[in-house]
């Protein structure tokens, strides 16, 4: 099929002889086409460079230059290379045909000229021609698609090798608490990655007047860390990238004394989000400066830098509450030796006091008189209970000053409560029932053994069964009970008679702290005992609770699954270590 003729197209007619170019004139006119005429070849060459015609129709036989000449130097033209030159030649003249389309003709046309055979071959190489373009056309379309998609791919490539290097620096820089190691991490491998001269790390000082080069990474130009900046002497720079924008900018870069070469420099600010007041310094790249960094570099560079801030503020909070630890175990060994000394201090006048009391009471057995005064015999019992106080004072001071040091010397062996406990209880029997209480104790029959210190937990129950009989009033019961389940023991020291509001439950344990208003006795207190209880506790490994309502008052301790021993029966194995009571009290013995 071949394409109408449009407006547009333009024949150029070379040929020397005039008659031949009227006829040819003629019929292309007829057909449609714009024509041009040429009577030689200098003339035809002048034409088409001028106008650059859609077809050429050129005569072989030429004075001066032949057609093929003519056309091979057309052909030479880029311009014009891509024109149809049909060659016209005489039935007589003997040509060399292959010669013709050797310098680029497409067709030939013999004379004279048939009008019909002249416009189809005229139209046959336009359609030709036209479709060679459409493919030329499709063809730059097709190249220019798949260099673009070849972009993306290598765009797509280089953002997961991007990702890829960002997940690997931070998984080399997130979890270290050494900020020399961040910042020598973070710019070696950002240098290597994107082979650039050099990477930097800039940080501020405190008052952000000075930015330092903390660390850096250089292929090939001078060292510059240590290096200090003035930041007042490059405002613009450095006011952008405090207000956290990321800038690119060509720097001039000292080579040496008398030598400088200009880089592409990139600069990103280090900051932790939006929310954080401030930057902590900035990251700079430089690169030659025919190059510059493109978005993709410029993305991977402000990742970097977020990472870095994140674990450059984690470095520093560690190296403060490092700090912060050291001056605390510093005051804790100051506060420990003051206690340790005054409670020294304190002992020693003590123990002559009490030698004093001592031989001032075997002195008044001998002084009938002075004995028979009730006056003189109140004064001295104050004298004694104060002496006595002061005494449980200084001693739960040092216990308090070496629990650490005891839980390296704690002995741990195994002991049947059914026989240890009642020796325990033995000697508050007198005491309870001086002041009318009543000591009950309620062992399960099958407990197994229990694996402790003994000596803390000799301690630990003494310590609740002397509070409870401070606080427990007339005619009420003290309790201690022993259950168990498969996974805990459970030792109870409760009381009757007494509730301890909700708000002082949370400050029985403090140091010191005694509750008010509920000790009938009035024997007072050093406020230490329940808090060595509960240190004592921990050291087992165990946990005390505290219960307070419906007038009774009790302390649980559970002892946790590895402290049990299961065996049907110590007495059948002589392994283990059992604190046995030749004569041991029994329950009812213990009611009074």
């Amino acid at each position: 099929m071949y394409r109408e003729p449009l407006e547009s197209d333009v024949i150029l007619v070379v040929d020397d002889s005039p008659s031949d170019l009227q006829v040819l004139e003629t019929a292309l006119e007829k057909g449609g086409f714009s024509v041009v005429t040429a009577e030689n070849g200098e003339k035809a060459v002048q034409i088409a460079e001028s106008i650059h015609p859609n077809l050429i129709l050129m005569d072989v036989i030429l004075d001066v230059i032949n057609g093929f000449e003519i056309c091979r130097h057309l052909k030479a033209n880029p311009s014009l290379q891509e024109i149809p030159v049909i060659f016209l030649t005489n039935l007589s003249e003997t040509i060399n045909k292959a010669e013709g389309f050797e310098v680029g003709g497409v067709d030939y046309l013999s004379k004279p000229i048939d009008e019909n055979e002249l416009l189809a071959r005229v139209r046959t190489h336009l359609t030709v021609q036209q479709m060679q373009q459409h493919l030329a056309i499709q063809n730059r379309t097709l190249q220019q698609e798949i260099k673009s998609r070849h972009r993306v791919e290598h765009q797509l490539e280089q953002a997961l090798n991007f990702q890829a290097v960002v997940e690997d620096i931070s998984e080399k820089i997130r979890d270290s608490l050494d900020e020399e190691q961040i910042l020598q991490t973070a710019t070696a491998e950002l240098g290597k990655v994107l082979g650039i001269n050099r990477c930097q790390i800039e940080l501020y000082n405190l008052d952000q007047t000075q930015a330092t080069i903390a660390y850096e990474y250089s292929n090939g130009l001078p060292k510059c860390q240590g290096m200090i900046r003035e930041l007042n002497d490059f405002p613009e720079l450095y006011q952008q990238l405090q207000e956290k924008m990321s800038l690119q900018f060509t720097e001039k870069i000292s080579l040496s004394s008398s030598q400088h070469s200009p880089q592409t420099c990139l600069a990103c600010p280090i900051f932790e989000s939006q929310e954080v007041v401030g930057t902590i310094g900035n990251l700079r790249l430089l690169k030659p400066c025919h190059e510059i960094f493109e978005d993709l570099e410029v993305q991977l560079v402000q990742q970097v830098a977020t990472q870095c801030a994140i674990t450059i503020r984690q470095a520093r909070l560690y190296q403060a509450a490092q700090k912060q630890v050291q001056e605390l175990k510093k005051l804790n060994r100051i506060k420990d030796e003051f206690l340790k000394t005054i409670s020294h201090e304190l002992r020693t006048p003590m123990s002559s006091i009490k030698l004093a009391t001592q031989t001032l009471e075997k002195f008044l057995e001998e002084e009938s008189a002075l004995q028979k005064s009730s006056t003189f015999s109140k004064v001295l019992d104050i004298f004694r209970q104060a002496c006595k106080r002061h005494n449980q004072l200084v001693d739960d001071l040092i216990s308090l000053c070496y629990l650490e040091a005891k839980a390296e010397t704690m002995v741990f062996e195994w002991l049947d409560l059914n026989t240890w406990l009642p020796e325990i209880v033995q000697p508050f029997l007198e005491r309870v029932s001086t002041q009318n209480q009543q000591l009950n104790l309620d062992i399960s029959p099958e407990l197994p053994l229990l694996k402790s210190d003994i000596s803390i937990l000799e301690r630990i129950v003494r310590e609740l069964l002397d509070n409870a009989c401070k606080y427990t009033p007339v005619g009420e019961q003290i309790t201690v009970s022993v259950q168990a389940t498969d996974e805990i023991i459970s030792l109870k020291v409760s009381n009757s008679g007494i509730e301890i509001p909700p708000d002082e439950q949370q400050r029985v344990f403090d140091q010191f702290y005694r509750i008010p208003h509920h000790d009938p006795w009035q024997h007072s207190g050093t406020g230490l005992g329940l808090t060595l209880v509960q240190k004592l506790v921990e050291l087992l490994d165990a946990s005390i609770e505290l219960e307070s309502s419906a007038n009774l008052t009790q302390f649980l301790i559970k002892f946790p699954q590895e402290r049990l021993e299961t065996a049907p029966s110590y007495y059948s194995n002589s392994s283990y270590i059992v604190h046995r009571q030749s004569n041991p009290v029994c329950p009812a013995q213990c009611q009074r």
